[in-house]
């Protein structure tokens, strides 16, 4: 009796420890986002294309940049009201919009748009040239 006790509660602990959920992870900060919808084969979309790329690896952990190719996903521009393209649409980070663009927008633009709009990014740290030996 003694025996089938034990074995009863060694097969419930193990059930219970298998069922336990892990615990939650913290929530991800929220970003500012710049969404940026075009098209891969638009003229003025392939010049903002290395600008975005720019943005994302510089400012990493600071702000969210999104591609959507509008002609590949036309609910995409259904759904964000576009007109023409390419449109910038800034977000902060709540996730509410502040601000649309049509056309080319370039990185200085970009960035000082988030500025006039209370999101502070800080400049990326540049790499520090080796001093000449003389």
């Amino acid at each position: 009796m003694l025996l089938l006790v034990q074995v009863i509660g060694a097969v419930y602990t193990a059930k219970s420890k298998s069922t336990t959920k892990p615990p939650a992870k913290p929530a991800a900060k929220k970003l500012p986002k710049l969404l940026d919808l075009g098209a891969t084969k638009c003229i003025p979309c392939k010049m903002m294309a290395p600008i975005l790329d720019e943005l994302a690896k510089e400012y990493k952990g600071q702000l969210e940049v999104e591609f959507i190719d509008v002609w590949k996903n036309p609910d995409a521009a259904e759904k964000y009201q576009i007109k023409s393209i390419p449109t910038q649409i800034f977000f902060d980070s709540a996730g509410k919009e502040f601000f649309r663009h049509v056309g080319f927008f370039s990185k200085e633009d970009i960035l000082k748009t988030f500025e006039k709009h209370g999101i502070k990014l800080k400049k990326p740290e540049q790499p520090k040239k080796p001093e000449q030996k003389k």
